[in-house]
């Protein structure tokens, strides 16, 4: 997938003849190399270092508010060395780690256990929320709640935890459905949560917060470019050449492609770039113009078996810790594969969430190459105590 998306890359950028594809591979090379290294070592040896390295990165997004490199409106980089850095990349693993290491030794057995969890994703996520990224926000909060499963917290306190952003998505959009909706949650917390009156009127309040807030929210917590995207993705035809252009000419892309695509370096839409930084979040409709419906194919394949290796390896593994890590890690990538393939295809909006492994961004290659590393050690570590 990174020896096609180097090529697909160089097709998005040839007639602006840049070498974006080149560093594409060298990343990937260095990133391959550093989870060989990794795999070899015990993932149980970096817990000692787990805080420190929450709080290197979490230091890091504190100083991009302050000395970080601004580009297409958002203030998300830092220049080490002529090298654009972006620490939100890193914090995503680090919360991982950290994560994994606190429900490992405080399971969430009572409500009150959850202040840990939510307190260690809570710090980056707004920090990288304020740059702003929603796209890399909303990965926080999938990492949060996909742990917090595994980790044996009941289904029910899932779905509460969840139930806010339901409500004031229910609000936002289809008011009718509160009704049935906050009886529904208020019936879950009265069955899961202890002090059952305690637990009423706080979920309920919790409810009725969220859906008075968010027309508040709605005017002033998104940035307006964001609020065009929620909108002009139910609709990108009001606004065909502002807002609505990238998800119109993408689905063009991928459907100009057909069963086998033009061709490898052949796609029209892609060599005349029609299609604003495609080389990074909208990679995937170059893939579908250029090695079409079956290419796109393989690749959704091929993520599903990273995804269904790192379900079997995170079962097999030996401690919690190391099976939270790996979980962790299965979400962090496909998470951001499936956004990004809804939002290039136009069932979803866009969020500015890379294709891992694909999409250029030297940051994030390595962080996933990393995170690979990491899954990789488990494994080993796995396989060694089934030989024994």
């Amino acid at each position: 997938m990174v020896a096609v998306a180097g090529l697909l890359i160089a097709s998005t950028q040839r007639q602006a003849d840049y070498a974006d594809w080149y560093h594409h591979w060298i990343t990937a090379g260095v990133g391959v190399g550093i989870a060989l290294v990794l795999a070899r070592l015990s993932l149980l040896r970096l817990r000692p270092l787990l805080i420190p390295i929450y709080g290197l990165t979490v230091i890091s997004l504190v100083a991009v508010r302050m000395i970080g490199t601004t580009a297409l409106g958002a203030q998300r980089w830092i220049s080490i060395g002529g090298v654009h850095v972006q620490p939100s990349e890193f914090a995503k693993l680090a919360a991982i780690l950290l994560l994994a290491a606190v429900l490992d030794r405080h399971p969430v057995e009572r409500p009150v256990d959850l202040l840990r969890p939510v307190g260690v994703i809570s710090l980056p996520w707004v920090l990288v929320f304020i740059q702003p990224d929603l796209g890399t926000s909303l990965v926080f909060g999938a990492l949060l709640l996909t742990m917090l499963y595994w980790s044996g917290m009941p289904f029910e306190w899932l779905v509460l935890l969840l139930s806010p952003l339901i409500t004031a998505l229910l609000a936002g959009l289809f008011p009718w459905g509160l009704a049935a909706w906050i009886p529904f949650t208020l019936g879950i917390a009265y069955r899961s949560l202890p002090w059952k009156k305690v637990a009423l009127a706080l979920v309920l309040a919790v409810q009725s917060a969220a859906a008075l807030v968010t027309p508040w929210l709605w005017a002033n917590g998104l940035q307006d470019y964001q609020r065009d995207r929620l909108v002009l993705f139910l609709d990108p035809t009001k606004d065909p050449l502002g807002g609505g252009y990238h998800l119109l000419q993408s689905t063009v892309g991928i459907g100009s492609g057909g069963l086998f695509g033009t061709g490898l370096l052949q796609g029209q839409l892609t060599k005349l770039r029609f299609i604003p930084e495609q080389h990074t979040d909208f990679i995937f409709s170059a893939l579908g113009e250029e090695l079409g419906f079956v290419g796109t194919i393989l690749v959704v394949v091929g993520f599903a078996l990273l995804m269904g290796r790192m379900l079997q390896v995170a079962g097999k593994a030996r401690t919690d810790f190391e099976s939270l890590v790996v979980i962790g890690v299965a979400t962090m990538l496909m998470f951001q594969v499936v956004v990004n393939i809804f939002m290039t295809i136009g069932l979803g909006p866009v969020t500015g969430i890379p294709l891992p492994f694909m999409s250029y961004g030297r940051s994030a290659m390595v962080v996933n190459f990393i995170a690979l590393g990491l899954c990789l050690s488990v494994a080993r570590r796995a396989r060694r105590a089934l030989i024994r």
